[in-house]
């Protein structure tokens, strides 16, 4: 992909070799987690997949998440147990603190995040965090939710709204992902910047507009 560096928003260069937190987001039938499982694939030695904490069967979805009852979920809020927590479709998801225990020690992290949930995560996590869109093609996404078969039709169309409505949103500092075609070729503007992040905290560390350990003593 000749243009791989084009598609990276200009803010989304790297600036240090601080610890950041890649919140990816898209919509429902983006394929989110077959991405990030590629991406892990790609660079296990140096990114780590946090897993979800969510309110529904352990079975349920193509997604390895830890499975809470709803009265388990709230006691771990109540006791401050995740960093980033929401509620979409019905169900209560949670990012646990252990993420801020990763980037604290200089680890890379991917989490499946929330578009609606995107601006506290960055209150949290400052210039830490990486916007990570994946996008589809409209007439792809409603044949994959149409394939899989969970949604009514009533449902897809709402859920093409709203994905269109994203597409048309311009997140500052974020990567861009088309996973309209093969999963190889959706990564690859990822890779571009990644292998750049890696090639500058080789060199040298500029000034962070704001430390991590900061941005966490202050959330």
């Amino acid at each position: 992909m000749d243009n791989s560096r084009e598609t990276i928003n200009q803010s989304a260069t790297v600036k240090s070799s601080a610890a950041r937190l890649f919140y990816v987001i898209g919509p429902s039938g983006a394929g989110k987690d077959s991405v990030m499982n590629l991406i892990r694939d790609h660079w296990s030695q140096h990114i780590v997949i946090a897993h979800r904490y969510i309110t529904r069967d352990a079975g349920a979805g193509n997604e390895n998440h830890v499975a809470l009852s709803q009265r388990e979920f709230t006691q771990r809020k109540e006791k401050c147990l995740f960093a980033l927590d929401w509620q979409a479709n019905g169900y209560c998801y949670g990012i646990g603190c252990e993420v801020d225990t990763w980037l604290k020690k200089g680890v890379d992290v991917m989490v499946n995040g929330s578009r609606a949930h995107l601006k506290q995560a960055q209150q949290r996590y400052g210039s830490a965090l990486v916007p990570v869109v994946i996008t589809v093609e409209s007439e792809i996404l409603k044949s994959r939710l149409i394939a899989r078969g969970r949604e009514s039709l009533q449902e897809i169309e709402q859920r093409l709204i709203r994905a269109k409505q994203l597409n048309q949103q311009r997140i500052e500092g974020a990567i861009l992902l088309d996973n309209s075609g093969c999963l190889e070729q959706t990564i690859e503007v990822f890779n571009v910047y990644y292998q750049q992040r890696l090639e500058a905290s080789d060199r040298l560390s500029f000034n962070e507009p704001l430390a991590l350990n900061e941005a966490l003593d202050e959330s």
